[in-house]
Protein backbone atom coordinates (compact mmCIF):
# COMPACT_ATOMS: atom_id res chain seq x y z
CA UNK A 1 0.00 0.00 0.00
CA UNK A 2 1.36 3.66 -0.86
CA UNK A 3 2.43 5.37 1.84
CA UNK A 4 0.39 8.26 0.38
CA UNK A 5 -3.21 8.96 1.07
CA UNK A 6 -5.90 7.56 -1.21
CA UNK A 7 -7.97 10.68 -1.71
CA UNK A 8 -7.69 13.01 -4.70
CA UNK A 9 -4.50 15.15 -4.50
CA UNK A 10 -3.50 18.34 -5.24
CA UNK A 11 0.38 18.92 -5.68
CA UNK A 12 1.72 22.25 -4.30
CA UNK A 13 4.87 23.01 -6.19
CA UNK A 14 7.52 25.01 -3.66
CA UNK A 15 8.87 27.59 -5.09
CA UNK A 16 9.79 28.82 -1.89
CA UNK A 17 9.73 30.90 1.44
CA UNK A 18 6.45 30.09 3.23
CA UNK A 19 3.99 30.09 0.97
CA UNK A 20 3.61 26.59 0.01
CA UNK A 21 2.65 25.35 3.17
CA UNK A 22 0.22 28.31 3.63
CA UNK A 23 -1.61 27.01 0.38
CA UNK A 24 -1.46 23.34 1.28
CA UNK A 25 -3.18 24.46 4.18
CA UNK A 26 -5.57 26.71 2.65
CA UNK A 27 -6.58 23.85 0.17
CA UNK A 28 -7.10 21.35 3.40
CA UNK A 29 -9.54 24.55 4.70
CA UNK A 30 -11.75 23.19 1.51
CA UNK A 31 -11.10 19.58 2.62
CA UNK A 32 -9.15 18.75 -0.27
CA UNK A 33 -5.54 16.46 0.75
CA UNK A 34 -3.05 18.60 -0.50
CA UNK A 35 0.52 17.75 -0.50
CA UNK A 36 4.11 19.82 -1.40
CA UNK A 37 6.66 18.97 -3.37
CA UNK A 38 9.62 20.24 -5.28
CA UNK A 39 9.97 22.96 -7.80
CA UNK A 40 11.54 21.10 -10.19
CA UNK A 41 9.63 17.49 -9.70
CA UNK A 42 9.70 15.39 -13.18
CA UNK A 43 6.52 15.52 -15.47
CA UNK A 44 7.20 11.45 -15.45
CA UNK A 45 6.85 11.55 -11.14
CA UNK A 46 3.99 14.23 -11.71
CA UNK A 47 2.21 11.64 -13.96
CA UNK A 48 2.85 8.62 -11.43
CA UNK A 49 1.54 10.45 -9.34
CA UNK A 50 -2.00 11.12 -10.63
CA UNK A 51 -2.31 14.57 -8.78
CA UNK A 52 -6.25 15.66 -9.43
CA UNK A 53 -4.96 19.28 -10.05
CA UNK A 54 -1.35 21.28 -9.29
CA UNK A 55 -0.75 24.43 -7.97
CA UNK A 56 2.18 26.43 -8.63
CA UNK A 57 3.05 28.45 -5.19
CA UNK A 58 5.06 32.03 -5.00
CA UNK A 59 8.42 32.57 -4.52
CA UNK A 60 10.94 34.99 -3.02
CA UNK A 61 13.02 35.19 -6.32
CA UNK A 62 12.50 37.07 -9.76
CA UNK A 63 12.04 34.92 -12.88
CA UNK A 64 15.15 36.52 -14.21
CA UNK A 65 17.60 36.03 -11.23
CA UNK A 66 20.45 34.07 -11.12
CA UNK A 67 19.68 30.38 -10.00
CA UNK A 68 15.89 31.53 -9.68
CA UNK A 69 13.87 27.45 -9.21
CA UNK A 70 12.30 27.09 -12.74
CA UNK A 71 9.67 24.29 -13.16
CA UNK A 72 9.90 21.24 -16.09
CA UNK A 73 7.96 22.85 -19.28
CA UNK A 74 6.29 19.50 -19.65
CA UNK A 75 4.52 19.24 -16.51
CA UNK A 76 1.88 21.70 -18.36
CA UNK A 77 1.29 19.70 -20.88
CA UNK A 78 -0.10 16.54 -18.70
CA UNK A 79 -3.92 18.36 -18.86
CA UNK A 80 -3.88 18.46 -15.40
CA UNK A 81 -5.78 21.28 -14.56
CA UNK A 82 -2.71 23.82 -13.04
CA UNK A 83 -2.94 27.14 -10.95
CA UNK A 84 -0.24 29.37 -10.41
CA UNK A 85 -0.06 32.28 -7.62
CA UNK A 86 2.92 35.26 -8.09
CA UNK A 87 5.67 34.03 -8.90
CA UNK A 88 3.60 31.20 -10.57
CA UNK A 89 1.83 33.13 -12.62
CA UNK A 90 5.25 34.54 -14.19
CA UNK A 91 6.89 31.01 -14.07
CA UNK A 92 3.75 29.85 -16.50
CA UNK A 93 3.88 33.00 -18.84
CA UNK A 94 7.38 32.54 -19.76
CA UNK A 95 7.57 28.59 -19.75
CA UNK A 96 4.76 29.07 -22.01
CA UNK A 97 5.70 31.87 -24.73
CA UNK A 98 4.55 34.75 -22.71
CA UNK A 99 6.42 37.46 -21.52
CA UNK A 100 7.34 38.99 -17.83
CA UNK A 101 9.48 42.36 -19.02
CA UNK A 102 11.51 43.96 -16.12
CA UNK A 103 9.86 46.73 -14.34
CA UNK A 104 10.86 49.67 -11.81
CA UNK A 105 7.48 49.81 -10.61
CA UNK A 106 6.47 47.15 -7.79
CA UNK A 107 3.33 46.23 -6.14
CA UNK A 108 3.20 45.40 -2.40
CA UNK A 109 0.45 45.05 0.32
CA UNK A 110 -3.51 45.35 -0.75
CA UNK A 111 -4.30 46.67 -4.58
CA UNK A 112 -7.90 47.22 -5.84
CA UNK A 113 -8.70 43.84 -7.80
CA UNK A 114 -10.76 44.48 -11.10
CA UNK A 115 -12.11 41.34 -12.54
CA UNK A 116 -12.17 42.15 -16.46
CA UNK A 117 -14.23 38.89 -17.68
CA UNK A 118 -17.47 38.22 -15.40
CA UNK A 119 -17.37 34.89 -17.36
CA UNK A 120 -14.21 33.46 -15.79
CA UNK A 121 -15.11 30.14 -13.56
CA UNK A 122 -11.94 31.26 -11.49
CA UNK A 123 -14.13 34.64 -10.05
CA UNK A 124 -17.31 32.75 -10.38
CA UNK A 125 -18.63 35.23 -7.23
CA UNK A 126 -16.69 37.41 -6.90
CA UNK A 127 -17.37 40.49 -7.01
CA UNK A 128 -16.27 43.14 -9.69
CA UNK A 129 -14.35 45.18 -7.58
CA UNK A 130 -12.72 43.53 -4.39
CA UNK A 131 -9.41 43.68 -2.55
CA UNK A 132 -5.89 41.68 -3.10
CA UNK A 133 -2.91 41.36 -1.61
CA UNK A 134 -0.02 41.98 -4.07
CA UNK A 135 4.09 41.83 -3.60
CA UNK A 136 5.88 41.85 -6.32
CA UNK A 137 8.00 43.55 -9.23
CA UNK A 138 7.61 41.82 -12.51
CA UNK A 139 4.57 40.63 -13.86
CA UNK A 140 3.17 39.55 -16.96
CA UNK A 141 3.27 41.49 -20.28
CA UNK A 142 3.07 39.50 -23.36
CA UNK A 143 0.38 36.42 -23.04
CA UNK A 144 0.90 33.24 -23.64
CA UNK A 145 -0.38 31.95 -26.99
CA UNK A 146 -4.09 30.82 -25.90
CA UNK A 147 -4.56 32.82 -22.73
CA UNK A 148 -6.35 35.63 -22.21
CA UNK A 149 -6.19 38.20 -18.94
CA UNK A 150 -9.26 38.23 -16.67
CA UNK A 151 -8.77 40.92 -13.86
CA UNK A 152 -6.17 43.89 -13.90
CA UNK A 153 -4.94 46.44 -10.67
CA UNK A 154 -4.34 50.01 -11.56
CA UNK A 155 -0.12 49.05 -11.75
CA UNK A 156 -0.56 45.40 -12.92
CA UNK A 157 -2.73 45.07 -16.28
CA UNK A 158 -2.32 41.09 -15.93
CA UNK A 159 -4.04 40.62 -12.39
CA UNK A 160 -4.78 37.29 -13.72
CA UNK A 161 -4.82 34.99 -16.97
CA UNK A 162 -6.67 31.96 -18.27
CA UNK A 163 -6.72 29.51 -20.92
CA UNK A 164 -9.55 27.15 -19.89
CA UNK A 165 -9.25 25.05 -23.16
CA UNK A 166 -5.80 24.05 -21.19
CA UNK A 167 -7.58 24.68 -17.99
CA UNK A 168 -4.56 26.66 -17.01
CA UNK A 169 -5.14 29.32 -14.43
CA UNK A 170 -3.12 32.11 -12.77
CA UNK A 171 -2.96 35.45 -10.55
CA UNK A 172 -0.09 37.85 -9.63
CA UNK A 173 -2.47 38.26 -6.65
CA UNK A 174 -2.44 36.11 -3.66
CA UNK A 175 -5.64 33.94 -2.79
CA UNK A 176 -3.67 32.33 -0.13
CA UNK A 177 -3.47 35.01 2.23
CA UNK A 178 -6.17 36.47 4.57
CA UNK A 179 -6.01 39.88 3.06
CA UNK A 180 -7.36 39.12 -0.07
CA UNK A 181 -11.07 39.85 0.28
CA UNK A 182 -12.27 36.58 -1.41
CA UNK A 183 -9.15 34.47 -1.81
CA UNK A 184 -10.51 31.69 -0.34
CA UNK A 185 -13.43 31.61 -2.49
CA UNK A 186 -10.89 31.69 -5.86
CA UNK A 187 -8.95 28.46 -4.47
CA UNK A 188 -12.43 26.45 -4.37
CA UNK A 189 -13.89 27.63 -7.78
CA UNK A 190 -10.21 26.40 -9.15
CA UNK A 191 -10.66 23.01 -6.81
CA UNK A 192 -14.32 22.32 -7.06
CA UNK A 193 -15.11 23.99 -10.62
CA UNK A 194 -12.23 23.73 -12.53
CA UNK A 195 -10.40 20.08 -11.35
CA UNK A 196 -13.85 18.85 -10.23
CA UNK A 197 -12.46 17.36 -6.82
CA UNK A 198 -15.26 16.72 -4.58
CA UNK A 199 -14.61 17.62 -0.84
CA UNK A 200 -14.06 15.02 1.11
CA UNK A 201 -10.95 15.29 3.08
CA UNK A 202 -12.60 15.11 6.02
CA UNK A 203 -11.47 13.96 10.02
CA UNK A 204 -13.69 11.05 9.86
CA UNK A 205 -12.04 9.82 6.64
CA UNK A 206 -8.45 10.58 7.93
CA UNK A 207 -8.99 8.63 10.76
CA UNK A 208 -10.46 5.67 8.76
CA UNK A 209 -7.41 6.30 6.45
CA UNK A 210 -4.93 6.08 8.71
CA UNK A 211 -6.58 2.86 10.99
CA UNK A 212 -6.63 1.25 7.77
CA UNK A 213 -2.82 1.65 7.17
CA UNK A 214 -1.54 1.05 10.71
CA UNK A 215 -3.83 -2.04 10.30
CA UNK A 216 -1.98 -3.00 6.64
CA UNK A 217 1.74 -1.59 8.00
CA UNK A 218 1.86 -3.41 11.04
CA UNK A 219 0.14 -6.70 10.82
CA UNK A 220 -0.30 -8.92 13.51
CA UNK A 221 3.43 -7.27 15.06
CA UNK A 222 3.32 -5.68 18.34
CA UNK A 223 4.12 -1.56 18.62
CA UNK A 224 5.76 0.43 21.04
CA UNK A 225 4.73 4.26 21.66
CA UNK A 226 6.25 6.79 23.78
CA UNK A 227 4.36 8.93 25.36
CA UNK A 228 4.38 12.52 26.78
CA UNK A 229 1.56 13.70 27.22
CA UNK A 230 1.88 16.05 24.74
CA UNK A 231 -0.82 16.60 21.67
CA UNK A 232 1.45 14.65 19.12
CA UNK A 233 2.04 11.71 20.60
CA UNK A 234 -1.00 11.72 22.86
CA UNK A 235 -2.72 11.68 19.22
CA UNK A 236 -0.52 9.07 17.63
CA UNK A 237 -1.11 6.30 20.76
CA UNK A 238 -5.01 6.95 20.71
CA UNK A 239 -5.08 6.52 17.03
CA UNK A 240 -3.15 3.37 16.83
CA UNK A 241 -4.85 1.88 19.46
CA UNK A 242 -8.14 2.04 17.71
CA UNK A 243 -6.08 0.44 14.84
CA UNK A 244 -4.77 -2.42 16.68
CA UNK A 245 -5.78 -2.20 20.24
CA UNK A 246 -4.10 -4.31 22.71
CA UNK A 247 -0.95 -4.68 20.40
CA UNK A 248 0.23 -1.15 20.99
CA UNK A 249 1.84 -0.92 24.47
CA UNK A 250 2.78 2.99 25.56
CA UNK A 251 5.58 3.85 27.91
CA UNK A 252 5.07 6.31 29.54
CA UNK A 253 8.57 7.84 31.34
CA UNK A 254 8.13 10.56 34.02
CA UNK A 255 10.97 12.36 34.35
CA UNK A 256 9.35 14.66 36.80
CA UNK A 257 9.46 17.57 35.27
CA UNK A 258 5.57 17.86 33.88
CA UNK A 259 3.12 20.74 35.00
CA UNK A 260 0.85 20.38 38.40
CA UNK A 261 -1.32 17.00 37.51
CA UNK A 262 0.35 16.14 33.88
CA UNK A 263 1.51 12.91 34.98
CA UNK A 264 -2.36 11.60 36.90
CA UNK A 265 -4.02 13.53 34.03
CA UNK A 266 -1.75 10.99 31.24
CA UNK A 267 -2.20 7.88 33.38
CA UNK A 268 -6.15 8.64 33.72
CA UNK A 269 -6.52 9.07 30.01
CA UNK A 270 -5.06 6.25 28.75
CA UNK A 271 -4.79 3.80 31.20
CA UNK A 272 -8.50 4.28 32.54
CA UNK A 273 -10.21 5.78 29.94
CA UNK A 274 -8.93 4.60 26.68
CA UNK A 275 -7.65 1.20 28.32
CA UNK A 276 -3.93 1.18 26.70
CA UNK A 277 -1.46 -1.37 27.89
CA UNK A 278 1.07 1.70 30.11
CA UNK A 279 3.86 0.94 31.05
CA UNK A 280 4.30 4.26 33.74
CA UNK A 281 7.76 4.71 34.42
CA UNK A 282 8.42 7.36 37.64
CA UNK A 283 12.03 8.22 36.94
CA UNK A 284 11.82 11.61 38.79
CA UNK A 285 14.58 10.78 41.09
CA UNK A 286 16.74 9.90 38.54
CA UNK A 287 16.44 12.92 36.28
CA UNK A 288 16.79 15.09 39.52
CA UNK A 289 19.74 13.39 40.67
CA UNK A 290 21.50 13.77 36.98
CA UNK A 291 20.46 17.80 36.90
CA UNK A 292 22.12 18.36 40.16
CA UNK A 293 24.63 21.57 40.25
CA UNK A 294 23.79 21.94 36.28
CA UNK A 295 22.84 25.47 35.37
CA UNK A 296 24.18 25.52 31.39
CA UNK A 297 20.65 25.53 29.73
CA UNK A 298 22.30 23.04 27.12
CA UNK A 299 23.26 20.73 29.12
CA UNK A 300 20.24 20.67 30.81
CA UNK A 301 18.57 20.23 27.73
CA UNK A 302 20.79 17.30 26.73
CA UNK A 303 21.23 15.41 29.67
CA UNK A 304 17.29 15.19 30.21
CA UNK A 305 16.98 14.15 26.45
CA UNK A 306 19.74 11.39 26.56
CA UNK A 307 18.16 9.96 29.90
CA UNK A 308 14.87 10.07 28.14
CA UNK A 309 15.50 7.43 25.65
CA UNK A 310 17.82 5.76 27.85
CA UNK A 311 14.90 5.07 29.85
CA UNK A 312 12.49 4.45 27.55
CA UNK A 313 14.72 1.97 25.85
CA UNK A 314 15.31 0.29 29.36
CA UNK A 315 11.49 -0.27 29.26
CA UNK A 316 11.09 -1.31 25.90
CA UNK A 317 13.73 -3.70 25.72
CA UNK A 318 11.64 -5.70 29.06
CA UNK A 319 8.77 -6.12 26.48
CA UNK A 320 8.88 -8.91 23.61
CA UNK A 321 8.04 -8.68 19.77
CA UNK A 322 7.81 -5.29 19.55
CA UNK A 323 8.74 -4.76 15.68
CA UNK A 324 7.66 -0.84 15.19
CA UNK A 325 7.91 2.72 17.20
CA UNK A 326 5.28 5.04 16.69
CA UNK A 327 5.97 8.36 16.82
CA UNK A 328 4.16 11.71 16.31
CA UNK A 329 5.77 13.33 13.10
CA UNK A 330 4.28 15.78 11.73
CA UNK A 331 3.72 17.50 7.87
CA UNK A 332 6.00 20.39 8.59
CA UNK A 333 8.49 18.29 9.76
CA UNK A 334 8.76 15.95 6.67
CA UNK A 335 8.49 19.71 4.52
CA UNK A 336 11.61 20.98 6.81
CA UNK A 337 13.47 18.01 6.62
CA UNK A 338 13.09 17.08 2.86
CA UNK A 339 12.56 20.62 1.07
CA UNK A 340 15.12 21.93 -1.25
CA UNK A 341 13.08 25.54 -0.40
CA UNK A 342 13.64 25.06 3.15
CA UNK A 343 15.81 27.37 4.90
CA UNK A 344 15.88 25.80 8.24
CA UNK A 345 16.33 21.73 8.25
CA UNK A 346 14.86 19.87 10.99
CA UNK A 347 15.89 16.22 11.14
CA UNK A 348 15.54 15.58 14.84
CA UNK A 349 12.38 13.48 14.45
CA UNK A 350 14.22 11.29 11.98
CA UNK A 351 17.50 10.63 14.87
CA UNK A 352 15.83 8.50 17.02
CA UNK A 353 18.88 7.49 19.39
CA UNK A 354 18.64 3.50 19.24
CA UNK A 355 21.09 1.99 21.66
CA UNK A 356 23.43 -0.95 20.05
CA UNK A 357 21.90 -4.12 19.20
CA UNK A 358 18.51 -2.38 19.34
CA UNK A 359 15.88 -1.33 16.50
CA UNK A 360 12.44 -0.63 15.69
CA UNK A 361 10.51 -0.20 12.21
CA UNK A 362 9.21 3.61 12.78
CA UNK A 363 5.86 4.05 12.23
CA UNK A 364 4.07 7.57 11.59
CA UNK A 365 0.29 7.90 10.99
CA UNK A 366 0.56 11.56 11.03
CA UNK A 367 3.05 12.72 9.14
CA UNK A 368 0.53 13.90 6.51
CA UNK A 369 -0.90 16.22 9.07
CA UNK A 370 -0.55 20.27 9.67
CA UNK A 371 -1.01 20.32 13.53
CA UNK A 372 -4.53 21.94 14.04
CA UNK A 373 -5.68 18.63 12.00
CA UNK A 374 -3.97 16.59 14.20
CA UNK A 375 -6.17 18.44 17.22
CA UNK A 376 -8.94 17.94 15.02
CA UNK A 377 -8.34 13.67 14.82
CA UNK A 378 -7.80 13.61 18.68
CA UNK A 379 -11.34 15.66 19.19
CA UNK A 380 -12.60 13.21 16.90
CA UNK A 381 -11.47 10.41 18.45
CA UNK A 382 -12.14 11.39 22.00
CA UNK A 383 -9.47 13.04 23.60
CA UNK A 384 -10.19 15.27 26.75
CA UNK A 385 -9.74 19.22 25.57
CA UNK A 386 -7.29 19.62 28.14
CA UNK A 387 -4.93 16.94 26.04
CA UNK A 388 -6.16 17.87 22.57
CA UNK A 389 -5.42 21.98 23.41
CA UNK A 390 -2.49 21.28 25.21
CA UNK A 391 0.05 24.62 25.05
CA UNK A 392 3.28 23.70 23.05
CA UNK A 393 5.29 22.37 26.30
CA UNK A 394 9.45 21.83 25.59
CA UNK A 395 10.35 18.16 26.11
CA UNK A 396 13.09 18.86 28.61
CA UNK A 397 10.01 20.44 30.96
CA UNK A 398 9.90 22.77 33.52
CA UNK A 399 13.89 22.50 33.64
CA UNK A 400 14.04 25.09 31.00
CA UNK A 401 11.31 27.52 33.07
CA UNK A 402 13.96 27.17 36.21
CA UNK A 403 16.87 29.71 35.53
CA UNK A 404 19.67 27.38 37.59
CA UNK A 405 20.13 24.17 39.22
CA UNK A 406 16.72 22.04 38.94
CA UNK A 407 15.81 21.20 42.82
CA UNK A 408 12.89 19.42 43.70
CA UNK A 409 11.60 22.70 46.28
CA UNK A 410 11.97 24.76 43.06
CA UNK A 411 9.89 22.47 40.51
CA UNK A 412 7.34 22.49 43.35
CA UNK A 413 7.43 26.53 43.55
CA UNK A 414 7.00 26.40 39.82
CA UNK A 415 4.51 23.98 39.64
CA UNK A 416 2.10 25.68 42.27
CA UNK A 417 2.65 29.02 40.81
CA UNK A 418 2.04 28.04 37.60
CA UNK A 419 -1.11 26.18 37.75
CA UNK A 420 -2.19 29.57 39.26
CA UNK A 421 -1.25 31.58 36.02
CA UNK A 422 -3.02 29.02 33.91
CA UNK A 423 -5.97 28.43 35.90
CA UNK A 424 -6.85 32.51 35.95
CA UNK A 425 -5.96 33.01 31.91
CA UNK A 426 -7.77 29.86 31.34
CA UNK A 427 -10.97 31.33 32.88
CA UNK A 428 -10.29 34.57 31.23
CA UNK A 429 -9.30 33.11 27.85
CA UNK A 430 -12.15 31.12 26.65
CA UNK A 431 -12.03 31.88 22.94
CA UNK A 432 -7.90 30.91 23.44
CA UNK A 433 -6.61 34.38 21.91
CA UNK A 434 -3.43 33.70 23.44
CA UNK A 435 -0.97 31.35 22.02
CA UNK A 436 1.32 30.33 25.58
CA UNK A 437 0.86 31.22 28.66
CA UNK A 438 3.20 29.79 31.79
CA UNK A 439 5.26 30.75 34.66
CA UNK A 440 8.92 31.16 35.27
CA UNK A 441 11.72 30.57 38.30
CA UNK A 442 14.76 32.96 37.62
CA UNK A 443 17.92 32.19 39.79
CA UNK A 444 17.31 35.00 41.96
CA UNK A 445 15.86 36.65 45.09
CA UNK A 446 14.49 39.21 46.41
CA UNK A 447 13.04 41.11 49.70
CA UNK A 448 9.33 41.92 50.22
CA UNK A 449 7.48 42.30 52.99
CA UNK A 450 4.61 40.33 54.58
CA UNK A 451 2.52 41.07 57.35
CA UNK A 452 4.80 42.98 59.59
CA UNK A 453 7.80 40.90 58.79
CA UNK A 454 10.69 40.92 56.02
CA UNK A 455 10.86 38.15 53.71
CA UNK A 456 13.89 36.79 51.24
CA UNK A 457 11.61 35.18 48.19
CA UNK A 458 11.71 33.75 45.02
CA UNK A 459 10.12 35.85 42.20
CA UNK A 460 8.02 34.33 39.45
CA UNK A 461 7.46 35.85 36.27
CA UNK A 462 4.57 35.43 34.40
CA UNK A 463 4.87 34.97 30.23
CA UNK A 464 1.64 35.20 27.51
CA UNK A 465 2.11 35.53 24.01
CA UNK A 466 0.44 35.87 21.27
CA UNK A 467 1.77 34.06 18.14
CA UNK A 468 0.02 32.32 14.68
CA UNK A 469 2.96 29.90 14.59
CA UNK A 470 5.33 30.24 17.23
CA UNK A 471 8.02 31.95 14.35
CA UNK A 472 7.08 34.92 15.68
CA UNK A 473 5.63 36.27 19.06
CA UNK A 474 3.92 39.39 20.66
CA UNK A 475 3.50 39.99 24.40
CA UNK A 476 0.19 39.41 25.51
CA UNK A 477 -2.21 42.40 26.18
CA UNK A 478 -3.77 40.87 29.51
CA UNK A 479 -6.01 43.16 31.33
CA UNK A 480 -4.66 44.49 34.57
CA UNK A 481 -7.42 43.46 37.00
CA UNK A 482 -6.24 39.56 35.55
CA UNK A 483 -2.77 40.58 36.46
CA UNK A 484 -3.35 41.31 39.37
CA UNK A 485 -5.60 38.64 40.94
CA UNK A 486 -2.53 36.26 39.41
CA UNK A 487 -0.03 38.11 41.76
CA UNK A 488 -2.45 38.37 45.12
CA UNK A 489 -3.03 34.67 44.53
CA UNK A 490 0.45 33.53 43.97
CA UNK A 491 2.12 35.62 46.52
CA UNK A 492 -0.51 34.29 49.22
CA UNK A 493 -1.02 30.50 48.36
CA UNK A 494 2.48 29.76 47.16
CA UNK A 495 4.70 30.37 50.39
CA UNK A 496 8.27 31.28 49.42
CA UNK A 497 7.28 33.34 46.36
CA UNK A 498 7.37 37.29 47.27
CA UNK A 499 7.00 38.82 44.10
CA UNK A 500 5.83 38.96 40.63
CA UNK A 501 6.73 40.56 37.45
CA UNK A 502 4.94 40.22 33.68
CA UNK A 503 7.45 39.42 30.67
CA UNK A 504 6.68 42.40 27.93
CA UNK A 505 9.41 41.22 25.39
CA UNK A 506 8.24 39.91 21.90
CA UNK A 507 9.77 38.08 19.90
CA UNK A 508 12.26 38.91 18.49
CA UNK A 509 14.89 40.20 19.92
CA UNK A 510 13.57 37.62 23.04
CA UNK A 511 12.30 33.86 22.65
CA UNK A 512 8.91 32.40 24.06
CA UNK A 513 11.02 30.23 26.36
CA UNK A 514 13.45 31.64 28.92
CA UNK A 515 16.21 28.92 28.61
Amino acid sequence: MTDHVSQPTVLVFDFGAQYAQLIARRVREARVFSEIVPFDISAEEVKRRKPAAIILSGGPASVYAEGAPHMDRRVLELGVPVLGFCYGIQEMATQLGGTVPRTDVGEYGFAELRVTAPDSPLFEGVPEVSQCWMSHRDSVGELPPGFRATASTAVTPVAAMEDPDRRLYATQFHPEVAHTEHGQRIIRNFLYEIAGIPPTWTMVNIIEESVERVREQVGSDRVICGLSGGVDSSVVAALVHRAIGDQLTCVFVDHGLLRHNEADQVVRTFRDAFRVNLVHVDASERFLSLLKGVTDPEQKRRIIGEEFWKVFFEEAQKLEGVKWLAQGTLYPDVIESGSKTAAKIKSHHNLIPFPEGVHFELIEPLKWLFKDEVRAVGTELGLPDEIVHRQPFPGPGLAVRIIGEVTREKLDLLRRADAIVREEIDAWDRDRQVWQYFAVLPDIRSVGVMGDERTYGHPIIVRAVASADAMTADWARLPHDLLARISNRIVNEVEGINRVAYDITSKPPGTIEWE
